[in-house]
């Protein structure tokens, strides 16, 4: 690899900066000695905690090839997403070890994909099974989580980071948590209907996060007590939250961007599946057959429930910065910079990190007009 320098304006501060690499590493920022364009800015490249899939591809097959995934990490490139974990929802726990260890693998066999593929998220089958929270799982298929089942996650997964969401409630679920601490990995609670009382065991016992709340669960809820309030009031939790306008209402999004405490206790994410990047039509999700239209709903046919996001990752961007009534450069943290920091993973323009960067274009209003990414400095593809 080359070294490399870009000058542009800085995406938080608005000064000129210069951003200097080697090996694909950053190894200097600093204040740039020549003029750089108003409209030209420099930013860390976004990242996503939960993919399920991408620009047609389906994760959840056990027929992928290294050739899919490939194009689905490079569709989401273009999206500003240089890496991601790659997610894998509720199934029978063998057939779930046996694709996660051919992920691995693929992954193994490639550059590409290790630079891409930051870790996975396992989201399933430890998730409650009741009506209305168990989303677009198959409740046929929950387990209640054991020490084994996590050991045998670690084992496949090596040392990648590994994030877990789970239903607190479910037997044994606490004690998993701390075992799953104890080995590194990152809990989320998520699919759950779990009191405020068990809320705060589990975070005793280790749980760090709250998977897109607002989600999986029902579309009427109790309006004095629910797990929407119950996780609020819950201190300790990073909150995801999906800023597609969709699966939150804007008037949800900004309450709990303004609820909760440091803007660190939020990050964003897609819960992509194979609609994302791609027109509208049918698609699968696992077991599922899901149907997109053109306003970007996936739904089961004829089912009203969501079963994951057609959001691209700078489309997020976009609507989280319309929701809350702020500049794209403001809400871009949350889907970069914290979502990295939740998951444990180096990533930002700060010295050490990969030069995984996103040179943004605005318009004359200042809106986000196309971005061009770079991955450990090397440019990727024309902007989108």
């Amino acid at each position: 690899m080359q070294p490399g320098e870009i000058c542009a304006r800085h995406y938080r501060t608005g000064e000129p900066v210069a951003v200097q690499w080697r090996d694909g590493i950053v190894t200097n920022l600093h204040r740039a000695t020549r003029d750089v364009a108003g409209d030209t800015w420099l930013a860390p490249a976004l990242l996503d905690p939960q993919v399920n899939g991408f620009a047609g591809i389906d994760f959840q097959r056990d027929d992928l090839t290294a050739g899919q995934l490939l194009a689905a990490t490079r569709a989401l490139r273009a999206s500003g997403c240089t890496r991601f974990l790659l997610t894998l929802i509720t199934d029978a726990w063998p057939k779930l070890i046996r694709r996660l260890t051919r992920l691995r693998r693929l992954r193994a066999e490639n550059e590409e994909l290790r630079r891409a593929i930051a870790g996975w998220h396992i989201e399933g089958p430890f998730l409650s099974s009741e009506p209305g929270f168990h989303g677009a799982h198959n409740p046929a298929l929950m387990l209640d989580p054991s020490p084994g089942h996590i050991r045998e996650l670690r084992a496949c997964t090596d040392a990648d980071p590994l994030l877990l969401t789970m239903a607190p409630e479910r037997t044994g679920a606490l004690q998993a948590i701390a075992v799953a601490k104890s080995l590194g990995a990152k809990v989320s609670l998520g699919h759950t209907n779990a009191s405020s009382e068990i809320l705060r065991q589990a975070i005793q016992a280790g749980a760090a996060g709250f998977t897109h709340l607002g989600n999986a669960c029902p579309q009427q809820l109790d309006r004095h007590d629910n797990i929407l309030w119950r996780a609020l009031d819950t201190p300790g939790l990073n909150i995801s939250l999906i800023p597609d306008q969709i699966h939150v209402s804007p008037a949800l999004f900004r309450l709990v961007h303004r609820a909760l405490s440091g803007a660190e206790a939020i990050y964003h994410t897609t819960d992509a599946m194979a609609a994302a990047g791609a027109p509208p039509g049918h698609y699968s999700l696992g077991g599922l057959q899901v149907e997109v239209g053109a306003d970007q709903i996936v739904r089961q046919p004829g089912g009203s429930n969501y079963a994951g996001s057609a959001l691209r990752p700078i489309d997020g961007v976009r609507r989280a910065a319309a929701m809350l009534n702020c500049s794209w450069s403001d809400a871009w943290d949350w889907s970069s910079v914290y979502a990295a920091r939740f998951i444990g993973v180096e990533h930002g323009l700060t010295t050490g990190c990969p030069a995984d960067l996103c040179l943004v274009q605005t318009d004359r209003a200042g809106q986000l007009k196309s971005v061009r990414t770079f991955v450990h400095g090397e440019p990727d593809g024309e902007p989108s």
